[in-house]
């Protein structure tokens, strides 16, 4: 299970990224939050802020994968922390001298965004790098876990420093944990560094990865599976601020403890990933796709505040199941000259639907009621994935690329035959 932790480079990356990603998830609840009570509790506004922040790995992903591909990652990394430290700090400055407004938080929000849309694939792909191709697998089970233990902390966290300090000085502890992520970086042993040999400059690299993507069916439906679940699913800090305030009528302190609950079967479900000694299979990341948007109706179902958290860490093992085995497919069947294209493009389908999705989630509670977006949800995502596979299978027998929920044929064959 830790496996990939014996290698003294990934320990170090792997270190800083659980302190920055706790720094992380305190933002997201802080912020959500804040925008909360400067919109005069609006979750359509909540949805506009996700949506800006995450508008730009829809658009400029792609780009991002390229640099991935072309620059020493690394510094690379140095780059985007120090982008996304520095929009944390100036938003968390202008709530902490109470001239922040949802404008401001809006703007900030869209900066962040760019940071993190080339962050992202960068961090992705530099997995490979300070692990190892042969510690791959597990190293992706591992840096979920990573996620999910700040999911499991930060949002406590977060909720005790709101409700004792205001939601600026946790914007503002964020700032100072990417610090961690930033030594990091710097205390890397370069020289043991598994490094990829980077992309010559040429026309049209970045359509090279869609093209890429194209012509592998399988490939095609794992990004589905990510749009679905990145659009309609993974909402759950505007879906659990809505549920909280206008539901069950409570404080920030059951904001913060919804997230560290969720964070709990989040955990779990990275600690089994992380157990793989190879990567799922396509059945895999469907079959566990299905299961979360059927665990996430039921939670939508549940009538009192202990009943919604009890249901919490099942959606949590659900979801992260799904997600971890869509990033581990992913990335193992992604030839390593397009690999951090690739995984822009994993990047921009999944985290690029929430300028859709979100809106749209804090649209539906405003509409028909706090319970709507976690249903209505679920009916889309299972929807956009049926529609996927069966939209992929019949393009894939017309053109002749295999079956694409065989789990061998398109996976069996040599990269080079691909």
């Amino acid at each position: 299970m830790f496996a990939s932790l014996a290698v003294p480079n990934y320990r170090t990356y792997f270190t800083g990224a659980v302190i920055s990603n706790v720094g992380t998830w305190i933002q997201r609840v802080a912020q959500d939050w804040l925008v909360l009570q400067l919109s005069g509790g609006s979750a359509v506004a909540v949805g506009i802020t996700t949506a800006l922040q995450f508008l730009p790995a829809l658009l400029l992903s792609p780009v991002g994968g390229l640099l991935a591909d072309r620059m020493d990652k690394r510094l690379l990394l140095a780059i985007t922390q120090t982008w996304m430290a520095c929009s944390a700090l100036a938003l968390g400055l202008l709530t902490v001298l109470g001239a922040a407004q949802t404008w401001h938080v809006y703007v900030i929000a869209l900066i962040f965004g760019i940071g993190s849309a080339v962050d992202v694939p960068a961090r992705q792909s530099f997995v490979t790098e300070v692990a190892g191709r042969e510690h791959l697998t597990n190293a992706i089970g591992l840096n979920s876990t990573s996620f999910n233990v700040a999911r499991l902390i930060g949002p406590g966290l977060a909720g005790l420093i709101i409700a004792a300090w205001g939601s600026g000085w946790a914007i503002l502890t964020n700032a100072l944990s990417y610090v961690a992520m930033l030594i990091a970086l710097a205390l890397l042993d370069t020289s043991k560094l598994d490094r990829s040999t980077p992309a010559p400059r040429a026309k049209g690299q970045v359509r090279e990865g869609f093209r890429y993507v194209a012509q592998r069916p399988e490939l095609l439906i794992a990004l589905g599976v990510g749009f679905a679940v990145g659009t309609f699913a993974l909402n759950f800090q505007l879906t659990n601020a809505v549920m909280v305030q206008h539901e069950f009528h409570l404080g920030p302190e059951s904001y913060g403890v919804l997230g560290s609950v969720m964070g709990i079967g989040s955990l779990a479900g990275a600690l089994l990933a992380a157990r793989r000694q190879s990567a799922p299979g396509l059945r895999f990341v469907v079959g566990t796709s299905v299961i979360f948007g059927l665990i996430l109706a039921v939670s939508g179902l549940t009538p009192t505040y202990a009943t919604y958290a009890l249901s919490l860490p099942l959606v949590g093992l659900a979801g992260l199941l799904t997600m971890t085995a869509t990033n581990m497919f992913v990335q193992t069947n992604a030839d390593d000259h397009v690999r951090g294209r690739v995984m822009a493009l994993y990047t921009m389908v999944l985290m690029g639907g929430t300028p859709v999705g979100s809106p749209l989630m804090g649209w539906l509670a405003e509409e028909f009621g706090p319970r709507a977006p976690l249903i209505g949800g679920a009916v889309l995502q299972l929807g956009t994935i049926a529609l996927v596979v069966v939209a992929v299978g019949w393009h894939a027998r017309r053109r002749g690329l295999g079956e694409p929920l065989d789990g061998e044929s398109a996976l069996a064959a040599p990269k080079s035959e691909r």
